[in-house]
């Protein structure tokens, strides 16, 4: 087996990605403080086509170096807004019609193999802060959340590997 050279991926540039359709996603980051892992959720946004992300509160915007050591480019792909609160950004989701969803270990969370997204909605999934996870002021505002089932000794994922898992997820479900 010999791997594909990057001429042999048939990659889309920039501008077909912008009008190419889009998952209907927007992915939430609820106070991300890693530079690092919002360059990798932009990388991740890109290679499933969600449609946009949401930078909330003290996540970092770009252009940023430490942004683009992960994102590898993924930002000028990309469509993103950044609102002050998270609680803002719900509210404009909420408006526009976005089901609203956040990604936490919660009483009453629905596990994501379980979980059935349906083509007709448009979903917001919410993405919480490395160390405290999905604030508790937004877990009084989503519609439902969605926890990644787990099997180890550690508490939770990171937001990184949770936003790959949860968006290949949705993908299968409703495109593939």
């Amino acid at each position: 087996m010999q791997k594909l050279k990057l001429d042999e991926l048939n990659r889309v540039g920039i501008e077909e990605f912008k009008e190419q359709e889009k998952l209907p996603l927007i992915v939430v980051l609820d106070n991300v403080r890693s530079m690092h892992n919002i360059g990798s959720v932009f990388r991740t946004a890109d290679g499933f086509a969600i449609e946009k992300l949401y930078l909330c509160g003290i996540t970092a915007r770009p252009p940023h170096r430490e942004i683009e050591k992960t994102a590898l480019g993924a930002t000028q792909s990309v469509a993103w807004a950044h609102f002050e609160t998270t609680v803002d950004a719900i509210a404009s989701l909420k408006a526009d019609g976005y089901h609203i969803i956040g990604i936490e270990q919660a009483a009453g969370s629905t596990m994501l193999n379980t979980y059935k997204p349906t083509y007709s909605k448009k979903y917001a999934l919410i993405f919480g802060n490395e160390v405290n996870g999905v604030s508790d002021e937004v877990m009084a505002q989503i519609d439902e959340c969605i926890e990644i089932p787990q099997f180890g000794t550690k508490h939770s994922f990171n937001i990184v590997i949770s936003a790959g898992i949860v968006l290949w997820d949705f993908f299968a479900k409703l495109r593939l």
